[in-house]
């Protein structure tokens, strides 16, 4: 029983691995502007899709973003980071993770809706051939991830693009609900998709809106912060990981009228019926919470069946499990324990999935509120229960062998809860110990444990491609693995190691697999998009007093379950650092901070490029800027802030900064104050207008040159003044106030306005 024990709560903790399926019927994609986000933070996003459960990305491929002049097209970043689609596709690959491209205009928001100017049928066949030599390689068919091609014009092995795809933008309150709709009317069409609109906060490149605009609002942003309304994606990606397989068998079911002859007023319920996986849906748009017992259809018997107690909350949806086998045709795909008649009877919570090894049978509920699952089964568990990792009791019925679990609501916005019990002592059984992350491009030691010698012989280690692993025998029934991690693979991804003997799986853990280690430079400035939305410049840019010389934190976490000495090493032109090189000690798994101070030749101003260079588990030059602002000047310069391949330009004294594009008519990105954090400028700045501009850094002022008109942006300290030789454009700023801070406007004439920061 102790091993039982141990064993349930391994099974308990340890997370879901993702769904190893084809492409489901029923897609579910996330739309991925590429272009309007920042290449630095692909990876990143990319790679938590893939976590929340979503598998396919949509976006098209601007046309005149990518061709720069006829025959001329940048396809791997050469002029904008932005424009890296090859860099895409290879992460993409990487990520296991399918496309859905449109290779043709319209682009929505975009210049020219992603046509080129004086395009015609010869251009536009010479750019479709590009994008067939490009992607022809890519199709899923040939291992990559291009599985979808929108409009039938490339000549490529890939699908057709679903025709009748549901679009829910993810920032819409009702998401969710409408997803739900969306689910329960693909069982009546396929093939179906739904796709995901404005998960990201979108940043354009400079000069690409066609309304001017310059940011716009998504569920996550550009920091990684998610906003609440993303929980109606996290709640569907989970869900259809496993249920999308099973939608081409589903069909709808008349239902019951309830005991009182109709549901609420916004309260609908849906049921969808198979051999051997059946729910029903219910969706609440009314304004009070639904508390009711539910009538549906038995599939097997088509007798009605009282679902008691069933609770959804305003603008919520729930899909119940309804008559769900626990052996094959289910949600399990190792449960073949089980018969064909052992089922989930009915559960008040929605169910994401179910697995079966060592015994246990675990399961996983998005649970607002507590509920019951019922279980019909061929034997009596032997037990114990756990409940989110709790012992608890479960009820047994002898005579209908049906169990009833109690189902705990689960904790945060997601209420997601585990439960597990075990069903059997099972006679061969392995698990991994404490198997949580391992380090890329290094061998990593991952220790496994076995009921039995003789079943340590026979089990066999099951990786990914890619991967290789030296095998020891540390006791009879206990082998270390020395796992070699590909250096190549994205930083985050979640990979899934699994133990089999003759065939059978005895366990497995999903680890996430990490750089070794990730090193920051704690001041590096931001650029700043309106008052809640930055980005942070690559390299990373910080302000020093080059005489004096001022103090940078640099920020080491290790991402390696050992400690780890690291040796740094700091160099740049024209630069001193003290200490130039130190040794740094950093345990497992922990962040440590340390401090280089930063001097610079008397008078100098301006950007200087310096490289960090750390050497531990492997060696890093990371490139990074120093800003040198002597006291009482300021510093003008031009650097591309937001990854677009355009230059920003920059004034900047030890109190505030100013930000412009040379695009856009020379749009006013930003007026910061650096002690206080606080811009003062919205998402869309000022200033904007069609067109590029001219503009030269002349000390500590900026020129611009427009069509007809000559502007001159001065920074003295803490005031900024701007004059044009023609009326100013509005700059909707007015006189305000945050906190002990305080803009004050003068506007002495139409074409002079002083902006003081006090």
């Amino acid at each position: 029983m102790r091993r039982i024990v141990l064993l349930l709560a391994l099974a308990v903790t340890l997370p879901l691995p993702a769904a190893d399926v084809p492409p489901p019927e029923l897609l579910q994609a996330v739309e991925f502007p590429y272009y309007l986000y920042p290449r630095t933070l692909w990876d990143r996003e990319l790679v938590w899709l893939k976590t929340i459960g979503i598998r396919a990305v949509e976006f098209p491929i601007p046309w005149n973003w990518h061709q720069l002049a006829p025959g001329d097209f940048d396809f791997n970043g050469r002029t904008s980071p932005r424009r890296d689609l090859v860099g895409l596709i290879r992460v993409l690959r990487k990520l296991d993770m399918l496309a859905w491209v449109r290779p043709l205009p319209p682009v929505e928001g975009w210049r020219d809706a992603g046509t080129p100017p004086g395009a015609d049928a010869r251009a536009r066949a010479a750019w479709l051939h590009e994008l067939n030599q490009l992607l022809a390689t890519q199709t899923a068919s040939h291992g990559g991830p291009v599985a979808w091609v929108e409009g039938g014009v490339l000549s490529i092995d890939a699908a057709a693009a679903p025709p009748n795809a549901t679009v829910i933008s993810t920032t819409d309150p009702g998401a969710l609900p409408a997803s739900r709709d969306a689910i329960a009317a693909a069982a009546s069409h396929l093939p179906a998709a739904l796709l995901w609109t404005g998960v990201e906060d979108a940043l354009y490149p400079a000069g690409w809106s066609d309304s001017l605009q310059r940011f716009r609002p998504g569920a996550v942003g550009l920091n990684g912060t998610e906003s609440p309304v993303i929980a109606a994606l996290r709640r569907d990606a989970a869900f259809l990981r496993n249920w999308s397989p099973l939608f081409q068998k589903l069909l709808p079911v008349p239902v019951p009228k309830p005991s009182p002859g109709k549901y609420p007023d916004g309260v609908s319920v849906v049921e969808l019926a198979s051999a051997t996986a059946s729910a029903v849906g219910v969706t609440n748009r009314g304004a009070q919470p639904f508390h009711d017992e539910l009538r549906v259809v038995e599939p097997a018997g088509k007798r009605v069946l009282v679902i008691p107690a069933v609770t959804v909350d305003p603008a919520d949806s729930l899909w119940l499990p309804l008559f769900v086998s626990l052996g094959p045709g289910g949600l399990c795909r190792e449960c073949s324990n089980f018969s064909a008649a052992e089922h989930i009877v009915y559960a008040t919570a929605e169910l994401d999935s179910i697995e079966f090894e060592n015994g246990i049978l675990a399961m996983e509920f998005v649970a607002p509120v507590a509920g019951e699952v019922i279980l019909q089964l061929a034997r009596q568990p032997v037990g114990p229960y756990l409940a989110a990792g709790v012992p608890s009791e479960f009820d047994w019925d002898d005579k209908t062998l049906r169990a009833r679990l109690k189902i705990p609501a689960g904790p945060g916005p997601a209420h997601r809860v585990r439960v597990g019990i075990a069903m059997e002592e099972p006679e061969t059984s392995g698990f991994f110990d404490e198997a949580r992350r391992l380090i890329l491009g290094q061998k990593n030691t991952v220790s496994t444990t076995y009921s039995s010698a003789d079943v340590a012989r026979r089990s066999r280690l099951r990786m990914p491609e890619g991967f290789t692993a030296e095998r020891t025998v540390k006791s009879p029934n206990e082998i270390q693995y020395e796992i070699n991690v590909p250096a190549d693979l994205p930083h985050g991804d979640h990979v899934t190691l699994a133990l089999e003997a003759d065939g059978m799986l005895l366990g497995r853990a999903r680890v996430q697999i990490f750089r070794p280690a990730s090193i920051r430079l704690v001041q590096a400035m931001a650029l700043h998009v309106g008052s809640r939305a930055e980005v942070a410049p690559d390299p990373p840019i910080a302000t020093v007093e080059p005489k004096a010389g001022t103090n940078l934190e640099i920020s080491i976490l290790n991402n390696d379950p050992a400690i780890r000495t690291y040796h740094l090493e700091a160099a740049g032109g024209g630069l001193e650092f003290f200490p130039p090189k130190q040794e740094v000690v950093v345990g497992g798994q922990e962040e440590r901070r340390v401090s280089l101070r930063v001097f610079a030749a008397d008078g100098a101003v301006g950007l200087r490029d310096w490289t960090l260079r750390a050497a531990g588990l492997s060696k890093l030059d990371l490139p990074m800027r120093a800003l040198l602002v002597p006291r009482g000047q300021t510093a003008a310069f031009a650097a591309d802030l937001d990854g677009d391949g355009s230059p920003e330009w920059v004034l900047e004294s030890q109190k505030v900064r100013v930000v412009f594009s040379e695009t856009d008519g020379g749009r006013w990105l930003e007026l910061y104050s650096k002690d206080h954090n606080v811009n003062f400028l919205g998402e869309e700045g000022a200033f904007a207008a069609k067109g590029p501009v001219k503009v030269q850094a002349e000390g500590d002022r900026l020129e611009f040159t427009g069509d007809g008109w000559h502007r001159t942006v001065r920074l003295a300290q803490n005031v900024l003044s701007i004059e044009q030789t023609t009326p100013l454009p509005p700059d909707r700023l007015e006189p305000v106030k945050h906190g002990n801070l305080v803009l004050a406007i003068e506007r002495p004439s139409p074409a002079r306005a002083v902006y003081t920061l006090e």
